[in-house]
């Protein structure tokens, strides 16, 4: 669109199969597709959505407050994207981020269904890893699955993440408090500093 500007940080990873990069205001309907297409797959993985989570005006607003949050540094959304950028295959998102002496964030994603068991998303969070660790300087990130996910918890132990605890009825999932698995991983390269 002819003189349009996104007031929001600019990421753009690329990696052998994906462009990986910040969610920005034109990305409602491709995230409205994404939600709408992977609905029920979601569905037992995900908080309960309301409708608006298919349709880009629900997007639109959401996507406000995203880049809000983006723009004072306390999330990153990334999108996991096709490399002619058309299609979301996926999204991980890095929330909570807090800083002083702490540096750390959570760590949330989600992939498409027709892009399962092909290492998309290990391909994609090693790039956006490496992003928060050098140039968002997190010390720690952690990411919770619940137990019977077990490729969630391969693909975190893969990415090097260990488990550090156990919490019963830890997040309300599909409607039903679902116990998870704690795990963390350390950027052991930290230095303070910056």
């Amino acid at each position: 669109m002819f003189g349009y500007r996104s007031s929001g940080p600019k990421v753009r990873l690329v990696t052998d199969r994906l462009v990986v990069r910040l969610v920005n205001d034109r990305d409602a309907y491709r995230m409205a597709d994404y939600y709408s297409i992977n609905r029920d797959f979601l569905k037992p993985w995900e908080p309960l959505r309301d409708e608006s989570h298919c349709y880009p005006s629900g997007w639109q607003a959401r996507l406000g407050m995203i880049n809000e949050l983006q723009k004072q540094g306390s999330a990153y959304y990334f999108i996991l994207l096709d490399p002619d950028e058309k299609e979301v295959r996926g999204v991980a998102n890095f929330s909570n981020v807090l800083r002083g002496s702490f540096h750390a964030c959570y760590l949330g994603y989600s992939l498409g269904e027709r892009w399962q068991g092909q290492g998309m998303m290990y391909e994609a969070l090693q790039a956006a890893i490496r992003y928060m660790f050098r140039h968002q300087h997190m010390h720690r990130i952690m990411a919770n699955y619940m137990p019977h996910n077990q490729r969630s918890g391969d693909l975190l132990k893969r990415l090097g993440f260990e488990q550090e605890g156990y919490a019963k009825r830890y997040l309300l999932i599909n409607g039903k408090w679902e116990d998870h698995v704690l795990t963390a991983l350390v950027n052991q390269e930290w230095t303070p500093g910056r």
